[in-house]
């Protein structure tokens, strides 16, 4: 990877960090109050995530000049591959491995940013030329 690709890189990992962070406070908000499982409050917290981390990585980490219209879709079809990987593994580890939903969580969340960070480099955020 080079010099441009890493630092493009630590941008997505720091704005990913702000959009997990998002939903980790929700995850934590509907386990501790019982209102939800944790497997479900951690994907309405993702979808709130990633709303966050669509609008961060838009405008710093791939500075993009698409049309929301392009770039919305796409972004959005990654982050639901996420969601999809995290809740197969947040179900797995939470119910086969018994692993506090905390912790499962952490474990999800860097399978999400191999997969998404791939995806959103080399589609989502892709410039279209003519």
């Amino acid at each position: 990877m080079t010099q441009r690709g890493w630092l493009r890189f630590c941008a997505y990992v720091c704005v990913g960090a702000t959009g997990t962070g998002v939903q980790y406070v929700v995850l934590f908000a509907l386990v501790s109050t019982k209102m939800l499982g944790a497997v479900a409050a951690s994907g309405i917290g993702a979808v709130f995530g990633a709303i966050v981390n669509y609008v961060l990585n838009y405008h710093l980490t791939f500075k993009s000049t698409g049309r929301h219209a392009h770039v919305a879709p796409r972004f959005f079809a990654v982050a639901a591959a996420g969601l999809a990987v995290n809740s197969v593994c947040m179900f797995a580890l939470v119910n086969y491995l018994h692993l506090p939903y905390l912790l499962a969580q952490c474990a999800a969340t860097v399978c999400v940013l191999a997969t998404t960070y791939v995806a959103n480099s080399i589609w989502a955020f892709k410039t279209h030329t003519a």
